[in-house]
């Protein structure tokens, strides 16, 4: 038995117990519905968190109320981030809670940052995967709740913007647990018809839970495989799903997704009018041409029969160009016939020969020629020579009557004022000399 003088005393006991509890146990999460809640002036909150079994008391000082994101009420469902603690005044065992939310939400809102983190990763929501939507859509797919008001206001726009879009509805639950495969199945549906070019997939507004099958990792792979481009239009739009993120467009609302796909058919009929009076004032133009070229060709109008004999003498003309391109034709092709048949006997041996031996005698019978037109194109070039040297020879100039004097140092006299009375001089003829004095000179008067 142990020694009675070693006892604990209560505010010991407590004390430990709540130094065990606290350093033995880390953060803990606990779920709970919340129940008298109490808000006294100091600022904390003091309340119970229960469930069908058992209770615990809880308390959160302000520092981390400032943090809270809401405002709890008796009867909330919440989930608590806390450290497990002992009251030492009065022994009781509790909670001090350091985070709150509420239970719903905040679980499903960490799911949701969890899948969306991991489809991100893996590239799902990449704009390079993102398919163009169609400008004017042949068929557009609803895939959504036959009875739901989201259906209805895409009808209604469609109905009103542009009413001859056909519409394919592949009714479908959207909320619940069924809601996820089914909208998968409809998506792989409309893919395997292939009657739709583009789809559009949603819903109204609802809460987080509402809107959750579309947060569903099944829903985004049916959205990110399919080939038919998807239009997503989930709730309102402060509303965002895993599927705005995968689809290949986030519409804000199904009216907005409607309005999206649809042209206005108002601004088209103004379009078509505007393009009809254009059309018209076109056609009205190109007739006036029309009438004036055929008044033209009307002046030009022959008749029939001058046409005829005109296209018979054409006729006949084409008839003899073609007899006589045949002929020609055909006399082409018997000369390159001859001709190569006269090349093919030329590569004989022995004509070749004999050609060589004709062309060596050309050749020498050609340098034979060459030299004689050499010998006398020099011999008549020789006697030019010679003419020419005797036209411009002095003793020809004496042959004529005239003479050369010379003084007596055998230079030649051209003036009178060169010689003086008594100078001996020669005068040179044609078949001698003659020595003479100059007795007297005579200069020729200037005229």
């Amino acid at each position: 038995m142990e020694n009675p003088s070693v006892a604990l005393t209560v505010s010991q006991l407590n004390r430990r117990a709540r130094q065990l509890l606290e350093t033995h146990l880390p953060l803990v999460w606990v779920e709970g519905e919340i129940s008298n809640l109490s808000r006294p002036a100091s600022g904390h909150w003091y309340f119970t968190l229960k469930d069908e079994q058992a209770q615990v008391r809880c308390a959160m000082f302000r520092n981390r109320i400032a943090l809270t994101t809401f405002r709890p009420e008796n009867g909330d469902h919440v989930l608590a981030r806390c450290r497990v603690s002992l009251y030492e005044g009065r022994g009781d065992f509790q909670l001090i809670i350091e985070h709150l939310e509420q239970a719903g939400y905040g679980a499903l809102q960490r799911q949701f940052d969890a899948l969306k983190n991991r489809l991100a990763a893996e590239g799902l929501f990449s704009d390079t995967h993102k398919l163009p939507l169609p400008t004017l859509p042949a068929r557009i797919g609803i895939i959504s709740s036959p009875t739901g008001a989201a259906l209805h206001d895409i009808l209604s726009v469609l109905a009103r913007r542009f009413p001859s879009i056909p519409v394919r509805i592949y009714p479908t639950v959207v909320q619940g647990k069924e809601a996820a495969a089914q909208i998968a199945d409809a998506i792989a549906l409309a893919n395997e018809d292939n009657q739709c070019d583009v789809l559009i997939v949603g819903r109204g507004g609802g809460s987080l839970e509402d809107l959750w099958p579309f947060n569903e990792e099944i829903v985004a792979r049916a959205i990110y495989s399919s080939h038919i481009p998807i239009v997503s239009a989930v709730g309102h739009e402060v509303d965002f799903t895993i599927a705005d993120f995968v689809a290949d467009y986030r519409a804000p609302t199904p009216s907005a997704a409607a309005e999206v796909l649809s042209p206005d058919g108002t601004k088209l009929m103004n379009l078509f009018r505007d393009m009809e009076k254009l059309l018209l004032r076109t056609i009205s133009r190109h007739l006036q041409s029309i009438g004036q070229q055929t008044d033209s060709l009307g002046k030009r109008l022959r008749h029939p029969g001058e046409q005829l004999r005109h296209q018979q003498r054409r006729l006949t003309y084409l008839s003899e160009r073609l007899q006589q391109q045949v002929v020609m034709a055909t006399g082409q092709r018997q000369m390159l016939l001859q001709h190569a048949e006269k090349r093919l006997g030329a590569l004989h041996p022995g004509i070749e020969l004999r050609r060589q031996q004709q062309r060596q005698s050309n050749l020498s019978a050609r340098l034979l020629r060459a030299i004689g037109n050499q010998i006398e194109q020099k011999r008549h070039r020789w006697k030019n020579s010679l003419q020419l040297l005797n036209a411009v020879s002095p003793l020809n100039t004496l042959e004529r009557g005239y003479a050369i004097v010379l003084n007596e140092r055998q230079q030649i006299l051209r003036h009178v004022s060169d010689a003086s009375p008594g100078d001996l001089i020669t005068a040179r003829l044609m078949d001698g000399t003659l020595q003479c004095t100059v007795e007297k000179i005579t200069p020729e008067r200037s005229k």
